[in-house]
């Protein structure tokens, strides 16, 4: 009987030391900083993900964490319940412990990507695919389809409908959620801008004022300019005069644009060239910011109907075309007054 009680008690110690032992290995994995292969490394945490396939995403970006420790951790800490799906960035000392807390609280890494003012379409579409965060889905889709998934298909073109501004997103946001980010901004922008437009303009609808936004966009060197060029453009539209402006023309030879405009190149129609048709271009030549909708929208009244670039990013504006032909002597030619 003594000898059973006695295998009682060391049957009983040594449970207490293995669980004081496991206690204590536990204690110091939850504390201890998990091996990585890096300073900083980024993995996803899909959409529905379980902790065991969040430990296996982690382990394949080159975080080494435990996949049953992370999961009993989890769960004991009701932090299991709480993760947010996302794109996170592990740093060098973090403990699974603070692992699985920035997930709970939702501490998701951030991408950005800038549009900038005057970028075509196809411009954009480079700048999605030369960025390392967003996740390309767009390969071979026509624009006629990307229209109808962003719910514009009452617009011609792609072109002009993304506003111009830094886009803020999760890594792993797709290619279209970006864009959608961006029409979606500039249609509220437009929408707004359209509703608050100075009185008798030359104008039809919003899309009209976008696309004369855009060739302001393009024409303008400084921005002091806008309204005034903008007001240019309304006189000549009022009056039925030829818009005139070579960024149309360069945007109407697409590729054929070297860097050059010839004689040639302004005699040759094109849907855009505004010096062998009349009136605004069917569809906006570039991404215009709301600097250049709001000047389109509340050009500068004057009695201007010309206007060249100085060489400075400013213009010489003038009423008649004898002023503006002295100017293009000037300011093109070189020739002294």
């Amino acid at each position: 009987m003594r000898k059973f009680k006695a295998f009682i008690l060391l049957m009983l110690a040594t449970t207490v030391l293995v669980l004081a032992a496991a206690a204590g290995y536990a204690w110091h994995w939850v504390q201890a900083a998990v091996d990585m292969n890096a300073e900083r490394v980024q993995y996803v945490v899909e959409p529905g993900s379980g902790v065991r396939a969040i430990a296996r995403a982690m382990n394949a970006a080159g975080i080494q964490v435990n996949a049953d420790g992370l999961t009993v951790l989890a769960r004991v800490s009701g932090l299991d319940k709480q993760i947010k799906a996302g794109a996170y960035e592990a740093q060098r000392g973090d403990t699974p412990q603070r692992l699985l807390e920035r997930m709970a609280r939702g501490e998701m890494v951030q991408a950005r990507l800038t549009l900038v003012e005057g970028w075509t379409y196809q411009r954009i579409r480079q700048a999605l695919r030369e960025s390392p965060h967003v996740r390309q889905t767009l390969e071979g889709v026509t624009d006629e389809e990307l229209l109808q998934r962003l719910g514009a298909s009452e617009f011609p073109s792609p072109e002009g409908l993304f506003l111009p501004d830094t886009y803020v997103f999760v890594p792993g946001t797709t290619d279209f959620e970006v864009l959608q980010l961006a029409y979606r901004a500039q249609r509220s922008l437009l929408e707004q801008a359209w509703a608050s437009r100075a009185p008798d303009l030359p104008l039809a609808n919003s899309y009209e004022a976008l696309i004369l936004a855009s060739i302001v966009e393009k024409e303008t060197g400084l921005g002091e300019d806008r309204a005034r060029v903008a007001g240019v453009f309304v006189n000549r539209l009022r009056r039925g005069m030829l818009l005139q402006t070579d960024p149309t023309v360069i945007y109407g030879m697409g590729e054929r644009y070297q860097g050059r405009i010839r004689k040639r190149d302004l005699e040759t129609d094109t849907p855009w060239n505004t010096y062998t048709r009349g009136g605004l271009p069917p569809t906006p030549i570039a991404s215009p910011g709301r600097a250049a909708l709001h000047a389109a929208l509340h050009p500068e009244m004057h009695k201007y109907y010309y206007f060249v670039a100085r060489g400075d990013g400013s213009s010489q504006f003038s009423s008649t075309l004898r002023e503006h032909n002295r100017a293009v002597a000037k300011y093109i030619l070189g020739r002294k007054q």
